[in-house]
């Protein structure tokens, strides 16, 4: 049997898309055993307040590296990943705007663009770079792409030195005026991701399931058991595996819900779990989800907004993330930093692991046929400098980058580079973007 790549399971109030499948590559790439080329997917992951630079930085360079020791929880993906020394953000700069590092460096990310100083309604950047691979290939999947975060967004008021708080707490922007603000709710991504696309009839259906503790899979379950009736051994495995790993991170949701609406007095919403270690691996899992359901090729996740004060008591730090960033040069302070940016890059191995993981109808991973950008706009936050930036690039890009390696540029080079050169990997051609010069090809 062979299906399409956009076939879904459907039922009454959701719509679930099947994962990579042999059954979905043509007749003769099967009789042939060649491989078909899965389609690539684009990531970008935010990590606030700089980062502790020296247990940062890799040690040696090319293939001949180690990881440095905030990096220690990439070991297991060491060879899925290159760290890139000598990467800027020229625009996060003042440049005659004053203050405001913060604001600039969540904006500029993904723009490359100086954002307006204003803190009223005409704001200003500009288009991203997932949006403008989404205007190009987002037609391809139900959801051109996936904007998460952990923070609440805002979208107006005065925030950082005099910048609008849309410049801090949203880093995907559709057009020059437009932030996308990112959902922090697993279970609205979760409805966003498999839901009818009615919100009436989603809402409707959410509140049957959990009246009757029913899963989105009861509601597709005929047309599931329809499909595995018609698929070879292996595909049958592969639809048992994504099913499962779709209804555990449902009931991963529903423990959340659960949790928070036994809270009493608590003003949450529901969905969230209470840690943010947990938080951020459910919304880690949805990315993994979305992707290998081919529900999405674009994915944004704001693990939290530049300025981000959030304490780390669960592993002995109750000092806030940015007072402490701002350490001169007291050891104390910098060791809990360092403790800091340890647990982001933790959390990151593990969004890696799970990626490298799942297969391919191919045999390959997500992960070998993913490009995932982590990183920040501020590299020492002491002295809010914007070049020499903590930059890690993950995945293969379907065998388009050179993974496994320290890369140290010879000069600084701007960030929009790279994210020219990642477009090319993608099928996306532009001439420029922000202050890009050129393209970064070494990647």
């Amino acid at each position: 049997m062979e299906i399409h790549r956009r076939t879904f399971l459907r039922g009454m109030g959701g719509a679930i898309a099947l994962p990579g499948l042999e059954a979905m590559l043509p007749g003769e790439l099967r009789a042939s055993g060649k491989v078909s080329g899965a389609p690539k997917r684009l990531a970008f992951v935010y990590a606030p307040n700089g980062a502790m630079m020296d247990p940062w930085r890799p040690k040696g360079e090319g293939k001949k590296w180690d990881l440095g020791a905030s990096m220690a929880g990439l070991k297991k993906v060491k060879n899925e990943i290159q760290v890139i020394t000598g990467l800027a953000h020229d625009k996060a700069k003042a440049n005659g705007d004053g203050a405001g590092d913060h604001a600039r460096a969540t904006a500029t990310f993904l723009t490359g663009m100086q954002a307006r100083k204003t803190a009223g309604a005409d704001i200003r950047n500009g288009v991203s770079v997932d949006q403008i691979a989404a205007a190009k290939i987002g037609r391809l999947t139900r959801l051109p792409s996936l904007q998460l975060g952990c923070d609440p967004a805002r979208q107006a008021g005065r925030c950082d030195s005099g910048y609008s708080c849309a410049y801090q707490f949203n880093f995907s922007w559709k057009t020059e005026a437009m932030p996308l603000p990112p959902e922090i709710d697993p279970r609205l991504v979760f409805e966003q991701m498999f839901g009818s696309g009615d919100r009436n009839q989603d809402a409707e259906s959410r509140k049957r399931r959990m009246m009757y503790d029913q899963s989105i899979l009861d509601f597709v379950l005929e047309d599931a058991k329809k499909l595995q009736g018609k698929l070879g051994y292996s595909d049958r495995q592969k639809m048992d595996e994504y099913l499962t790993g779709v209804r555990e991170l449902e009931q991963k949701i529903v423990n959340a819900e659960k949790f928070a609406a036994s809270l009493p007095d608590v003003d949450k919403p529901t969905g969230i779990p209470a840690l943010y270690k947990d938080h951020i691996r459910m919304m880690y899992d949805l990315m993994v989800l979305a992707f290998q359901s081919d529900t999405t090729r674009i994915a944004t996740f704001l693990v939290a907004h530049d300025g981000s004060n959030r304490n780390f008591k669960e592993f002995g730090v109750s000092e806030g993330h940015h007072q402490l960033s701002h350490h001169r040069n007291d050891q104390a302070k910098m060791k809990k930093i360092a403790k800091i940016d340890r647990f982001y890059i933790d959390q990151f191995g593990y969004f890696l692991e799970q990626l490298k993981a799942v297969k391919e109808a191919d045999g390959s991973s997500l992960l070998d046929n993913s490009m995932v950008v982590f990183g920040g706009a501020i590299s020492d936050g002491n002295r809010h400098n914007h070049d020499d930036l903590p930059v890690i690039l993950a995945g293969k890009g379907g065998g388009e980058l050179r993974a496994g390696r320290h890369l140290k540029t010879k000069q600084s080079v701007p960030m929009a580079n790279m994210y020219l050169s990642l477009l090319d990997r993608v099928g996306v051609k532009e001439d420029r973007l922000g202050d890009s010069t050129g393209r970064f090809d070494l990647i």
